[in-house]
């Protein structure tokens, strides 16, 4: 067997190593430092590009040439993150130190799923989540875990909602007889603006997706306490039974930060369970400008965040916290070969619904120790500033159209053509035109029924003269697709 195929230390891998790190370092400077944020490249051509080698030939190719191929078709056809023009969604430009933490995190491969696996990242990842639960205001006897993203720390936040109901309102053991005969009457409320895993999470406990109780929001898209009110009225009168309110704290379209104290006050007086989703907003704790507008997170049962948006991580990297740390007993499990009974060791995996887990902690403190936070709360605080920047410049536009005024880093709007009925596939052909020209990579949303746009601005290196150019580009754009509408009318 070649020694040079792994890392083991010895003089022909390391320098194998070398040479494969060298090779695909070469491959990213040279296509993701494109001026554009897209190629253009539709679906079809893509998949003719890639259908032209084989995905396991019999025998293997030399490693510099699989790269070298690989990045004219797959790396050239990726998305640039941090091009000012790539500003479709919650995907943010990573940091250098994650990028070096992350070939750190491969070559070691430790799986968190019991501690002669991960001895010294097992104690790191217990290290860094002290360290978020104080970020978050919990008190000593908190915890949680890394998690995949916001979706599975949203089932994990419900997860023991609902089995701590059933247990202190039946005396029902969820984990030993399953669902009892009054779940069909549990729900759980979040605002209507909530992210769709609420839903899903709810179809994945059993409950089903009617279980979720949309609460109304306000005018700035935050769940109204008023609405919140009527509908657990409503539910006391239909005789269900109201087990968790998720609060969110950033919502995926407008940034919205539900009002947190009103609502943890709520779920204090019912004995809810409040989980809030604080996947986007997360990154404000770490900003002594913007973190009052989490005030009221510190009282949540649990809190989601996502480290690959606001603190700028490679995808995967979250968290789940909970501010009683024997909560997570309701999902902890034992394997003999992994965390037998009576073993003293550290670990992790009776705190997760993964079993083989990475070591994503490690990029996260690597980037908290290389930057630190004031230069990460500053980048946060950059984010929200371009989105004022950017909304101030819709409304300059006379043939554009501001959904709401942004409260973090997203901006809603849309194009106004003359033929106002025209104005849905307009908007639907800007966000085409836009990334099939490869100019920009915009989102294209759903408000009130009519289709918008959206900027997610997460990239602290975009400039007001680079957002003037992709609002300037998407007026060109509306303009040209309204001549072809009605010309074809």
């Amino acid at each position: 067997m070649n020694e040079r195929v792994f890392l083991t230390g010895s003089p022909e891998s390391a320098a194998a190593y070398r040479e494969a790190m060298a090779a695909a370092g070469d491959v990213l400077l040279q296509h993701l430092g494109r001026p554009l944020p897209y190629s253009g490249a539709t679906p079809g051509k893509l998949s003719n590009l890639l259908a032209g080698s084989e995905v396991c030939p019999e025998e293997g190719e030399d490693l510099s040439r699989v790269l070298r191929e690989t990045g004219k078709t797959v790396v050239e056809n990726c998305v640039r993150v941090a091009h000012p023009g790539c500003a479709a969604h919650l995907q943010c430009p990573p940091l250098v130190p994650a990028l070096a933490a992350e070939a750190v995190i491969s070559a070691t491969n430790q799986s968190m799923d019991s501690w002669d696996q991960a001895p010294a990242a097992t104690l790191l990842e217990e290290r860094v989540v002290r360290w978020l639960c104080g970020l978050f205001g919990y008190r000593p006897g908190a915890d949680g875990v890394f998690t995949s993203g916001g979706t599975q720390s949203n089932l994990m936040g419900l997860l023991p909602a609902r089995d701590r109901f059933a247990r202190e309102r039946f005396g029902w053991s969820m984990r030993e007889r399953g669902l009892p005969p009054e779940a069909s009457r549990f729900r759980i409320l979040c605002s209507e603006a909530a992210h769709f895993s609420v839903g899903r999470s709810a179809a994945l406990l059993g409950l089903g997706e009617r279980a979720v109780v949309p609460v109304e929001t306000d005018a700035g898209r935050r769940m109204s306490p008023e609405a919140l009110d009527r509908a657990l009225q409503k539910l006391e009168e239909q005789e269900l039974l109201p087990v968790a309110l998720v609060a969110t704290a950033g919502t995926t379209d407008f940034g919205s930060i539900d009002p947190l104290e009103e609502l943890a006050s709520r779920a204090r007086e019912l004995g809810l369970w409040l989980h809030v989703d604080a996947a986007y907003g997360g990154a404000l704790a770490l900003s002594e400008r913007h973190r009052s507008k989490l005030a009221g997170i510190e009282d949540a049962d649990s809190v989601a965040v996502d480290f690959h948006k606001g603190f700028y991580q490679p995808v995967s990297c979250a968290a789940f916290l909970v501010r009683r740390g024997e909560d997570l007993a309701l999902i902890r499990t034992h394997a003999d070969y992994l965390n037998p009974e009576g073993d003293d060791l550290p670990n992790l995996a009776g705190k997760s619904l993964q079993t083989t887990r990475r070591f994503d902690a490690f990029k996260l403190y690597v980037s908290l120790r290389a930057l630190g936070r004031r230069r990460l709360a500053a980048m946060v605080e950059r984010t929200v500033e371009l989105a004022k920047a950017a909304a101030a410049l819709v409304r300059e536009q006379p043939g554009l159209e501001l959904a709401a005024r942004p409260q973090l880093g997203t901006v809603v709007f849309r194009y106004r053509p003359a033929r106002m009925e025209e104005a849905d596939r307009v908007n639907a052909g800007i966000r085409r035109e836009l990334l099939l020209g490869g100019e920009a990579v915009v989102a294209r949303t759903r408000v009130d029924g009519r289709v918008y746009l959206k900027l997610t601005l997460l990239n602290p290196l975009a400039t007001p003269e680079d957002l003037r150019r992709l609002v300037e580009t998407t007026v060109r754009t509306g303009k040209r697709l309204e001549g072809v509408c009605s010309t074809s009318a």
